[in-house]
């Protein structure tokens, strides 16, 4: 008989383990549930994965590349996938090299790479409101404070914003939660308030090549390069990429691209979390991006996502616009809905929801305050115009219960 009271004891986790919220916990969770229509996450459609080209790209990698695929990468990145990214963000004004890029194991880890660079416990973060909750979740152990910027206040409150802030943090393309889309005047705001005032600016763009509508708007870093043109880049701009929502998100390969003494430092930073970056997934993306992958399977994903984001605005206006506003986004994979009743509380409605059979993402996640109960975030991109639309018939039969 095994004596209970020799088990060994469970050690205290450190203070910011117990700060994750219980919601966050509860709508990630509901995806395992059977029959649940999950419209909370943002995942992509496995279908557009290009399947049998990665398999035979991760053949040719082991096969062509033995020892680089299957050995240790640079702390920075293969050389070649470097080189690649320099040459595909290029443009007129926009100069860059390797030294400019940094390879990171997906968006997340460069999330979290800037928030150890940059931010020390309480120091002030200015933030898209609301902002990512990965981002949040990323700078959680930092301690940070937050100031909120607002997309209808960006162009004209940029430079108080960004203000002592260590560093400010946009999704301008497309944002994750809302699907927004900050305008032209707001991005040069931005960059001009990061230039003046020193602030890193970082621009988190998971979202960009998915522009359904309208033609896509220059990037901060473009902009702030025509603006101080340099023989290589070496501005304010931190540009975030990955290839999660244009190739694959399990290949887990993200980018920074920044001024190369910024790469220098996030090197630094990126050694002692993974080393080093899967050489495999680095390989298996260069060769994407040599060969025009990633810009061949392009048309097909927003095709398949755009008449999506359609079905899902139809039945939002259809069955919800008696007690939501809504915005249709040009792109991404959100449409963020907002009660007309300030008492309806979007974090009562995922219960409720649950219960029903229907999961949303609820606004309060994504406010650092944890305040915000109004607005809920819905997905289009991860299922087919009919679950999508008996997910919004299940969130108004919800939304009945609740009231």
């Amino acid at each position: 008989m095994t004596d209970c009271s020799l088990a060994p004891a469970i050690a205290p986790t450190a203070a910011w383990m117990g700060e994750t919220n219980e919601v966050t916990r509860t709508f990630l969770g509901a995806a395992g549930i059977p029959g649940m229509i999950n419209l909370g996450g943002g995942l992509p459609d496995p279908a557009t994965f290009p399947t049998e080209e990665l398999a035979e790209l991760a053949r040719a990698a082991v096969a062509d590349h033995p020892a680089e695929s299957l050995g240790y990468a640079p702390i920075e990145g293969l050389p070649d996938l470097r080189a690649a990214l320099a040459r595909r963000y290029s443009t007129g004004a926009l100069k860059l090299g390797p030294e400019n890029v940094l390879i990171t194991t997906g968006g997340m880890q460069a999330l979290d790479l800037v928030g150890k660079l940059y931010a020390d416990k309480g120091d002030v973060i200015a933030a898209q409101a609301p902002t990512y909750l990965g981002a949040l979740d990323a700078w959680r152990p930092r301690y940070p404070r937050y100031r909120s910027m607002h997309l209808e206040t960006l162009a004209s409150g940029a430079a108080a914003a960004l203000s002592g802030a260590c560093f400010a943090y946009t999704v301008p393309n497309f944002s994750n939660p809302t699907g927004a889309l900050v305008d032209f005047a707001a991005r040069r705001a931005l960059v001009a308030a990061a230039r003046a005032s020193g602030t890193p600016l970082v621009e988190d763009d998971p979202y960009g090549a998915l522009y359904y509508d309208d033609t896509p708007l220059p990037r901060m870093i473009e902009i702030d390069a025509e603006a101080h043109p340099a023989a290589r880049y070496d501005g304010p701009v931190i540009y975030l990429g990955t290839v999660s929502k244009e190739l694959a998100p399990g290949l887990r390969v993200g980018w920074v691209i920044a001024a190369p003494k910024v790469i220098e430092q996030l090197t630094v930073v990126k050694q002692g979390s993974d080393l080093a970056t899967s050489s495999l997934c680095q390989r298996m993306v260069c060769s994407a991006l040599e060969n025009g992958l990633m810009d061949r399977v392009r048309g097909a994903t927003l095709d398949t996502y755009r008449p999506r984001r359609d079905v899902l605005c139809a039945a939002v206006e259809a069955h919800l616009s008696e007690h939501f506003t809504f915005t249709r986004p040009v792109g991404g994979m959100f449409v963020w809905i907002t009660a007309k009743d300030s008492a309806l509380d979007t974090d009562a409605l995922m219960r409720v929801g649950l219960e029903h059979g229907v999961c949303i993402s609820p606004s309060s996640v994504f406010d650092p305050e944890g305040r915000d109960r109004s607005s809920a975030r819905l997905n289009f991109t991860a299922n087919p115009a009919e679950t999508l639309e008996e997910g919004v018939r299940r969130l108004a039969r919800a939304v009945a219960a609740l009231r």
